[in-house]
């Protein structure tokens, strides 16, 4: 009896086990309000319409987000890991001298119209970013040794890109060359047409693509809508994916406009960060189970303040021959109290900086740049030392032949950070006899300005792409397009425009990675005292998304919360 009672305890006891073991969560269980739904639609705020759908020749937020949801590369760079992920390549091998790089590419892979995918639209996409009528912004970074990439292919599934000099950031460097469909665009290629290829007058679901949506809709002023490829390579733990059946991006030009569109459910997620005044009122929304609130740290860019610098534009301009004095910017830069910047501007959530490169890319921010302290002494010593001084006493500060600084700045209108941002700069400049005036214009014609010259001043944000600065060659390079404050430019004019081109090129060709940092610390710091560009702050980065949505890995990188869109999903 005892030992028959003993063998049902003994029994009882390991049932007891034996389910609470099966009941207890493991390391890769995920409970059933986590795992991820199959179907549904999802609503994203954007807030500017795409200027093309054709990857090579897009420089905007909203045409860069449509390549990545509708097109993709041999590797991919994951936004939020930072690593580099196999992605139409499944491995590869770097030679020793890293002058090349062989890809396997993945088996079975169609475009989105059915046709298969090889080696050749590989070939055909190496040779189409240099196409030189499309003078594409990825073409300069994708220059090593001052020399286009090459590319061969021994079969439809292998390609060996080769460099003229070892690519200092290895493989990740192909994650910016979303490959194309050779058999939709070699034509327009061949005629000389490439760049109008893809406009967004092309019926959208002309737009082939290897990425987990297609085109299907474009109104313009109201929405971009994509449609699940169902010819998607890619397989997840819920399914197939992507798991969502539609994405559309609503066009929601006004900031303030997305709490309120958040909070009442007509918009599942912000495409970028929320203004940091709706930070309070979000975390009642997130405490009352309304929306979700993911903070992310430092931003990796900051806003930024320059004067166009093109000597052809502007050498009419009587204010151009102080203005392009580094002294005048160094003026400006001693006037600016950055930590009330901060403070004012960004309501505390942000840290000053000197350069281009924030304390949030962890990687490549350099604490040793030249620092300029708050003093309105210092800066009007400076001024006065370049023939700039207030000579009939109205508090404008004039050259010797009367020509005051006076200045208008363009900046966006609509957001907010941007309108405090040039109002604490009036009045900061204002004590040392630089007046400014403000100007906010419409989105699309703050980017029809920058490239035509057509201002004195801007403020404006301009996003990086990439962490690394070998991949950001079309902003420090004289001759790239994103060198924003002279844009004209095919060579250096400069001494210190010469030495940062050699640094940079030196830099993208270096395989040591100290080596590299120690090169492009030395770019940041002739920058910082060269002051072309002007950075005051960098904000804190929060965003905010419904409930619904399931699968977030947010990155502090563009797109933001919508790199990984094939395995986002939604609740009813």
């Amino acid at each position: 009896m005892k030992i028959s009672r003993l063998v049902g305890v003994l029994v009882t006891g390991g049932l007891l086990l034996l389910l609470a073991a099966l009941l207890r969560p493991t390391e890769n269980d995920t409970s059933a309000e986590e795992r991820p739904v199959q179907g549904g639609q999802l609503v994203a705020a954007i807030q500017s319409e795409p200027q093309t759908f054709n990857p090579y020749v897009a420089s905007d937020e909203v045409s860069v987000l449509v390549s990545r949801l509708t097109q993709a590369s041999l590797v991919r760079v994951n936004p939020s890991t930072l690593e580099v992920e196999p992605w139409l390549a499944e491995s590869w091998e770097s030679s020793p001298d890293g002058r090349s790089i062989t890809f396997h590419l993945r088996p079975g892979l169609a475009w989105s119209d059915g046709t298969a995918f090889s080696s050749a639209d590989v070939l055909f996409s190496v040779r189409a970013i240099y196409d030189p009528a499309m003078r594409s912004p990825l073409a300069t970074t994708l220059l090593i040794g001052g020399q286009p990439l090459q590319a061969t292919a021994p079969d439809a599934a292998t390609v060996v890109v080769s460099f003229a000099a070892p690519a200092g950031p290895g493989p990740r460097l192909l994650d910016l060359l979303p490959i194309l469909p050779k058999h939709a665009l070699e034509a327009s290629l061949a005629q000389g047409t490439f760049a109008s290829a893809w406009t967004t007058n092309t019926p959208p679901r002309t737009v082939i693509g290897m990425g987990p949506f297609v085109l299907t809709e474009f109104q313009p002023g109201q929405q971009i809508a994509l449609e699940r490829n169902p010819r998607y390579w890619r397989g997840g733990g819920g399914g197939a994916l992507p798991y969502l059946d539609r994405l559309v991006l609503r066009l929601v030009p006004d900031h303030r406009s997305e709490l309120a569109l958040l909070e009442s459910g007509a918009i599942d997620l912000s495409s970028s960060a929320m203004r940091v005044e709706d930070y309070v009122p979000l975390r009642r929304l997130e405490e009352q189970g309304k929306v979700g609130l993911i903070e992310l740290g430092v931003a990796p860019d900051a806003d930024a303040f320059w004067f166009c610098l093109e000597p052809d534009a502007k050498r009419a301009d009587p204010r151009f021959a102080f203005v392009q004095r580094q002294e005048f910017r160094q003026a400006i830069s001693h006037a600016v109290d950055r930590e009330a910047f901060a403070e004012t501007v960004f309501r505390g959530a942000a840290v000053p900086v000197w350069g281009p490169t924030t304390p949030g890319n962890t990687e490549w921010f350099s604490p040793n740049l030249p620092r300029y302290a708050p003093s309105d002494v210092r800066a009007r010593e400076l001024l006065k030392g370049i023939g700039l001084e207030d000579r009939n006493g109205d508090g404008v500060v004039e050259d010797v032949k009367g020509v005051a600084a006076r200045f208008t700045v363009i900046t966006e209108r609509g957001v907010d950070s941007y309108e405090r941002g040039t109002s604490t700069l009036r009045d900061e400049l204002g004590r040392i006899g630089i007046v400014l005036d403000t100007t906010p214009v419409d989105a699309a014609e703050v980017r029809s300005r920058v490239p035509t010259c057509d201002y004195d001043a801007m403020y404006l944000r301009r996003p990086i792409m990439r962490l690394d600065p070998a991949m950001n060659l079309d902003f420090w390079l004289t001759s790239g397009q994103e060198h924003i404050w002279n844009r004209a430019q095919r060579a250096p004019g400069t001494e210190w425009e010469r030495q940062i081109d050699s640094l940079m090129l030196e830099q993208a060709t270096t395989l040591d990675p100290e080596r590299r940092r120690q090169q492009f610390n030395s770019a940041q710091r002739i920058l910082a005292q060269n002051v072309p560009i002007l950075y005051f702050a960098a904000p804190r980065m929060y965003y905010a998304h419904s409930p619904r949505v399931r699968g977030i890995l947010p990155s502090v990188l563009p797109p933001y919360v919508l790199w990984n869109t094939d395995s986002l999903s939604v609740t009813n």
